[in-house]
């Protein structure tokens, strides 16, 4: 299990052989599979709730971007939070604040409430989801995390298999005449079952030492990000004024100025917000970078992907969430065998062969919605979202156990605040870029015989871009470690290391 502390606050080495910690596991990645299908079941009700609430495109953008945005913003806090006080206490509120959440966007009267209740549902998944990479980095040896982080990239995997095909049937069907609401709703009895398992098998464990939260920090990030967000989301929409382009070129001075602040703050007192350190390890400071970008790609793509199926050729919910079927299992396979078999083999060369994979079939993609128009099938779909979804999964899995691989296990909570982050702030940022890569190369007024066409040509020039940033991911994994380092030491020299760090405790 997880370490615990002593009155005297020495932390106890977990049991060898402890079970609880594989039912703890199971729990933390239920919460985790409740958010991956949370964000996915949204994007296929998206079209049933911009028809049912009358949504803007603006709005339609925020239900999904707020979220992101929220959970960016709040994903360091919530783990140096988890570090502080209790990376099982900090979990049991998020779930409760996610459950909550979820239940004011199932009862949301307007897409503004929906909007506002995205946000704070980003901010308690914040809370959680950062605990569940820390409390699996601070309960399981080195050895035995390739084959946990398997297991986390089985259930992305799942989760991007669920989530369509759940929020199709819930739409499809209109349980109790709720139209889209079910899809959030459902959350609920997972919620509760989730703050009743994990008050009785998660083992509370936090940082060695006292750490203090830093608000300062808090502010200049979730500052910083909402600059840069806010003007991409709502440009199209307001013409791209003056001020936007002012306000996201302020952001890089604000996160310029939580860069300098943040190192004094780690001067004067060793409790920042983000850990500098940490960039000073390679592996952590590449794995950062690559997730940025993959997040863009990402944002980009499921987004524009699921508004061409329902709005450009007149899907159902129901036949977009099948459609997406092969995408999703190739990808839950690829993650699975990506690190058990390839990356101790293979190392690094598994990654870069996933944005290859990926890109190649993202091209595939584009020529064949451009060879069939809008007659194109779901059969004929299938072939580039299988290779497209073997590329992700080459690519989710291990790059999550390279960026941790050598992080300090003191700083677990903040460094999986940061992977998170950075991902979600890219998954934001491409959210935005929706407005220009999709909606900015169609007129805002379309007769209905254009609306089909329109469609298709903007989606082919979003996955233009998706693969030129596919691209750009494969030349920044050349700063990767060759190997993670788990992969490389041997059992010795993890219990030599994990020695020292009790030594110093």
């Amino acid at each position: 299990m997880t370490s615990t502390h002593t009155p005297g606050n020495a932390p106890v080495q977990p049991v060898a052989g402890d079970r609880r910690r594989w039912f703890a596991l199971a729990i933390v990645m239920t919460a985790a599979f409740m958010d991956l299908v949370d964000v996915t079941i949204v994007n296929i009700a998206i079209p049933s709730i911009r028809e049912n609430e009358g949504a803007t495109y603006s709005q339609i953008q925020w239900i999904t971007a707020g979220y992101a945005l929220a959970f960016a913003a709040g994903l360091i806090t919530g783990g140096r939070l988890g570090d502080i006080h209790g990376r099982k206490r900090v979990f049991l509120i998020g779930v409760g604040g996610f459950t909550l959440a979820s239940a004011l966007c199932g009862l949301a009267v307007n897409p503004e409430m929906l909007v506002a209740s995205r946000l704070l549902q980003g901010a308690m998944a914040a809370l959680m989801v950062p605990q569940v990479l820390s409390i699996v980095h601070a309960t399981f040896p080195a050895h035995e995390r390739g084959k946990v982080f398997g297991l986390f990239g089985a259930i992305v995997g799942l989760g991007a298999v669920s989530g369509p095909l759940l929020g199709a049937l819930l739409t499809e069907w209109n349980l109790f005449g709720l139209e889209w609401r079910p899809i959030f709703l459902i959350n609920l009895p997972v919620g509760v079952a989730g703050l009743i398992l994990g008050s009785r098998f998660i083992t509370e464990s936090r940082a060695p030492r006292a750490l203090k939260l830093d608000l300062v920090g808090v502010a200049l990030v979730t500052l910083g990000l909402l600059m840069l967000v806010y003007p991409l989301t709502q440009g199209r929409e307001l013409d791209w004024p003056l001020w936007g382009y002012l306000s996201m070129a302020g952001a890089f001075v604000v996160l310029a100025v939580l860069v300098a602040y943040e190192r004094r703050k780690s001067a004067r007192d060793g409790s920042p917000l983000v850990e500098l350190s940490l960039f000073k390890v390679k592996s952590f400071a590449a794995g950062i970078a690559v997730q940025t970008v993959f997040g863009i790609a990402l944002g980009i793509f499921f987004l524009v992907w699921t508004l061409y199926m329902q709005v450009g050729l007149g899907w159902t919910a129901l036949r977009a969430g099948l459609t997406g079927v092969p995408f999703s299992i190739a990808v839950s396979v690829a993650a699975g065998v990506s690190v058990q078999k390839l990356v101790p083999r293979f190392g690094r060369k598994v990654l870069q062969a996933g944005a290859l994979v990926m890109a190649a079939g993202v091209l595939l993609y584009i020529w064949e919605s451009e060879r069939y128009g809008l007659g194109i099938t779901s059969w004929q779909m299938a072939l580039p979202l299988v290779v497209m979804g073997v590329g992700m999964g080459l690519i989710v899995a291990p790059l999550t156990d390279a960026v941790l691989s050598q992080v300090p296990r003191e700083h677990a909570g903040a460094a999986s605040g940061l992977i998170n982050t950075v991902q979600q702030m890219g998954n934001a940022l491409g959210l935005g870029l929706v407005s220009v890569v999709f909606f900015g190369t169609m007129s805002d007024h379309l007769a209905p015989a254009r609306v089909g066409p329109a469609y298709a040509d903007a989606f082919q020039n979003a996955l233009g871009w998706v693969a030129g940033v596919l691209a750009v991911i494969f030349l920044l994994m050349f700063a990767l470690p060759k190997r993670p380092a788990q992969h490389v030491e041997g059992a010795q020299e993890e219990e030599r290391t994990e020695e020292k760090e009790s030594a110093l405790v």
